[in-house]
Parts: structure tokens; sequence; C-alpha cells
């Protein structure tokens, strides 16, 4: 959902330990007691995981329902069986080892979502290499940074698109200087067609589970971005977990409109399909509302993906009411905070009335919490869920590390099978976020309810101190998102010389709507704290985001820090 850590956070205090088949050491003693306390921890059902590598589970699935839909392209007239995609995926994997690719080497992908992207992903998973994904979005210096820590051999991309030229800027950051690199493949290239015409040959050697098999980059939207080290088991039983509980098989088509280069499209979305048959819709090479709709209606998708962000733009499309979306019946709305008034329109207005809300992070591998297709709406709406299956989930204080009783607010670490096994070559900080005891801190404040289901509140680094008091930002959009002219918000701190920090809301309208700032604070009287009414206010059209649809909140403050004279301000050391 959000990513990032708080450095410094305390482990909760050690206690006994007890060996679970499929998980760390868990301190079952300690939480028999915890769960009698109604403290706040929870753990998903105990369920047996799959041992298989991602290209082991492509293969028994290619045999299962080799006629089965695995890809449609719909930009690219493109279309797979899962017989097909896996012959694909073998004759690229035997081309990787031609041009001297060994078994753990690092591969990368910098492209937007195509169905060679797919290709290439398995062909690693099969000839046991190390996909290294590369944002679309990412430009010289993002790219020479992940070339350099990676290491990768080769890289496959596109010569360009109608918003990167990759093959120019590949060649520009060559030029900077020496790195691993050894083979850039376009896919528009003759030597792609050449590892399309290799003859498939059988794995080399057996690939371990545990074995790292995808480093994902963090977004970067705070500090350097760090590279994810996601193993097999990480992601074959996340994509399986999702998989059942969505429950998927064969007959199911999700419609994925986030980008593969993220971990809700390459896990959530291809891992899932990889493990109950389902097919994956590509709408575009990347969002577009109008090619999402038109995708469901011509495909029959049954289940949907997209970050807030994209389920409002769709909603709100001109069109959106000439489209037949009654083939839905599911699918996950993650990535960022969800607000509630948008979740009950996706269930009313798409006829999807099983979609969920996901909460996870890339470290994670990404799923930590799911609601259940049959919970009622309240839990739907309102929480993220509870714990997968195998998968622990506590909430603790910020400043002692203890758990907290439910209720109470703090931060999530969760524990299992889907903790990475760290940031690539960051010893140091691997250790700040997962501690001794296995437990990953998300960084992410939220609150555990009596019934288990989980809350998320903001991030600890987004809490505005406002002359002393403190203020969540999740609580003030929420409120903001049932003005009827609101289409959507976003809060975060302003720097205030007398007080600290301010309220800060960007606010985008709803078509053809128009407000003041005065009208909002009027709103926002007598409804909630004083001090939580936003002292600047915005009207946008657009928000900043990364490829992924993550507002990013650091340029909000950023551009109003530049635009309202506060870089004096800003700049003022406090404890």
């Amino acid at each position: 959902m959000l990513t990032g850590v708080i450095a410094g956070s305390r482990s909760a205090p050690r206690s006994p330990r007890l060996s679970v088949p499929g998980l760390p050491a868990t301190d079952a003693p300690q939480y028999a007691k915890i769960e009698g306390a109604v403290l706040s921890y929870s753990k998903g059902a105990d369920v047996p995981l799959l041992n298989r590598t991602t290209g082991e589970q492509l293969e028994w699935t290619a045999s299962r329902c080799p006629d089965a839909l695995a890809v449609v392209s719909r930009h690219q007239d493109k279309r797979f069986t899962w017989a097909q995609l896996l012959d694909a995926a073998d004759r690229v994997a035997h081309g990787l080892a031609t041009l001297g690719i060994q078994p753990s080497d690092r591969v990368g992908v910098w492209a937007m979502n195509c169905w060679e992207w797919l290709v290439v992903h398995m062909a690693c998973a099969r000839a046991g290499a190390i996909l290294v994904t590369v944002n679309p979005a990412s430009r010289v210096q993002e790219v020479a940074f992940i070339l350099d820590r990676s290491r990768m051999k080769a890289i496959f991309l596109r010569e360009r698109d109608e918003r990167t030229p990759y093959l120019e800027l590949l060649t520009e950051v060559r030029a900077q200087g020496a790195f691993a690199l050894r083979h850039a493949i376009c896919f528009e290239s003759p030597e792609w067609e050449d590892l399309l015409a290799q003859t498939p040959q059988p794995a080399r050697e057996r690939i371990d589970a545990g074995h790292v098999t995808n480093i994902q980059y963090t977004s970067g939207t705070t500090g350097s971005p760090k590279g994810v080290l996601l193993t097999h088991h990480n992601l074959v039983n996340n994509g399986y977990v999702l998989a059942q509980g969505l429950r998927y098989t064969e007959h199911d088509r999700i419609c994925l409109a986030v980008p593969l280069s993220h971990c809700f499209g390459n896990v959530l979305g291809s891992m899932a399909a990889v493990a109950s048959g389902c097919g994956l819709i590509l709408p575009n090479w990347s969002f577009d509302p109008k090619a999402v709709l038109e995708a469901v209606q011509a495909e029959r998708a049954t289940s949907i993906y997209g970050v807030p962000t994209m389920f409002i733009a769709e909603l709100q499309h001109p069109e959106f009411r000439s489209f037949d979306l009654t083939s839905l019946r599911t699918g996950l709305m993650a990535g960022a905070p969800c607000p509630i008034e948008v979740m009950r329109q996706v269930n009313r207005d798409m006829h999807c009335p099983e979609v969920t809300i996901g909460y996870g992070l890339t470290e994670a591998s990404p799923l930590i919490t799911m609601s259940a297709v049959d919970d009622d709406l309240d839990r739907r709406v309102s929480t993220v869920g509870r714990p997968m299956p195998c998968t622990e989930v506590k909430v603790i204080s910020v400043d002692t590390g203890e758990t907290v009783e439910r209720g109470v607010q703090g931060e999530v670490c969760t524990r299992g099978y889907l903790v990475m096994k760290g940031y690539d070559g960051e010893p140091e900080a691997t250790a700040r976020v997962i501690d001794a005891e296995g437990w990953l801190h998300s960084g992410d404040l939220g609150v555990m309810r009596e019934d288990r289901y989980l809350k998320i509140t903001g991030r600890a680094k987004d809490m505005i101190i406002r002359g002393g008091e403190n203020i969540y930002p999740r609580e003030i959009e929420e409120f903001l998102y049932t003005h009827p002219k609101v289409a959507e918000v976003q809060v975060t701190g302003l720097p205030n010389e007398k007080l600290g920090e301010i309220v800060l809301a960007w606010i985008r309208l709803k078509p053809g709507e128009t407000a003041s700032t005065d009208e909002i604070r009027k709103y926002c009287k007598g409804q909630i704290a004083h001090f939580k009414i936003p002292e600047s206010i915005r009207f946008v059209d657009t928000f900043p985001t990364t490829l992924s649809g993550k507002i990013q909140k650091y340029r909000m403050r950023e551009i109003e820090i530049r635009e309202q004279g506060l870089d004096a301000v800003a700049r003022t050391r406090t404890a």
C-alpha cells in the first residue's frame, strides 16, 4: 500500500520460540496469551504452502489447462494460451543461455505493459535468472543507479513509446561509465525475434524455491530506491493465497491496468494468474480509463484491479454508463489508501459485489491483509481485512515497540513466508526494517479492531504536528470525501514558522463543479477539530504520482514550499 520504514523502530520483546511448518519461528506461547488479552496480534489460517518455483508453477498450470487463455494484450492484438506462454518462455530461456546468462545473473525489463514483458518474466524464472524490474518512468540518473546497483547483465526494452525514448536514454546512461550490462535487446529488434525462434530446452539444473527470483526497486518516494530481494517462495505463494482468496479458476479473467513493473501487477496480477490458470487482460500500454472499460466489456473480465485513482477515473468517465460491466465479479483495490465512498461506488455501479481491499508493501511480496469476498460491506469498505494465510500481523507502539491493545493505533508489522530476503547489498538497511525475530516493520500506522480486522490510519512520517497536536492526514481526507463536490483529496503537512506545521489539502473537484477555499473550510467547521481544518487549500486537476499510481505527497509539499516562498521556514531545524 504505502512503502517505507521508520528508522530505529524497536522490536517487540523476545519470548519463547516455536517452530511451525512453513513459517519462521513464531512466538506461539506469548501470542496465545496475547489473544486472550485482546492485544493487536492476528495470524491468518495455516494452509499448505507451495514448494514450487515460478517456472515450475507455470509448467504445472500449462499442463492442467493448456488451452485456457493466459494473456491477451489488446493494444498489441496478441493472445496466448498457457501452453503457448510456456513455449515462448522456454524459447527465450534457452536464448538467454546462448547470450551467456547463467542462473542467478540479473536481467532487467524496462517497458510499459506488453505481452513481451510477461514472456521475459517467465523466461527468467525458467532459466533461473533474476528479473530486475525497471520503472518505465525512470530517466537517466535513475536507470544509471539501477544498472550500477543491480549489476544486471542484460536488459529488455522497447525502442520508445509515447512517453519515453528508452533506447536513446540507455545510450546516454551507458556513456556515463562502465556497467555489468552486456546486452540491450529491443522488443522491436531481430535479436528479440531470434530469441523467440530458439528451440525450447529443458532446465539445466534444479532451481531452489528459496532462491531470489526478482528484484523490485522501491518507488523512491523517499530517499534512494532500495532493491527488494524476493524469492520464488515469496512470490509463488503470495500469488497463490490471493488467487484462493478471490476464488480464481481458469475461467476467470483479470483486467490488469496496473503496471507490470510494480508488485501489484507482476505478483497480484501475473503470479495470481500463474497460480490459478485465470487469464490476464492488458488493456493498454499504460492506464487509460476508457481502454479498461472497453477491455472488461469485450473480454468479459470477471476481475478488475486498480489503485483508487484508477477506479475514480473509470467511474467518472463520460461514457461509463454505456459499457456492459456485468461480467465483473471481484477485484482488488490497493496501492494507496482507499476512500470508502469510492469502494461503495465500485460495488454498486461497476456491478462488482466481491471486490476487496488489500494492504501490503513490496518488502512483503506484497500482500499482507485482505478483506474476504463474502465479508459484509462495512468490513470491505472500512478496513483492509485480516491477515492472509500463513501471515502474522501485529500493531506495536512506535515509542516502545510493545504490542498495543486492540483499538489502539501503532505501527503495523508482519512476519511469515512473505517477508523479503532483504535489501540488495544493504544489510544495515535490512536490519532496520526486519528485526531479530523476523518481524518486518512497515512504517504504516494502523489499528486492529476487536474482530481482528485492520484499519490503516496513515504513515508515521505523514503525521502532521501542528502546535503540539498530532494530526493524521487520513482522517481529514476521509471527512473531505463526504463533501458532495469533492472527487479526490490528499492531505499533508506544510512548514509554518509559528506552529511548526499546518494542514495542507489538495482537492480535485468533480467534473463541472466549482468551490472556494472558504466553502471547504465552512464545511469542516464544527465537524472536525479546528486544528484539523486545512489552512492551505489548492484546487488541482491532477496529483503528482509514481507510475504505479501512488500519490507523492512530498512533491505536493515541495511545490507549495516553492510557490508560497517557505524555503527558509522549511530549512528550520527541529528536534
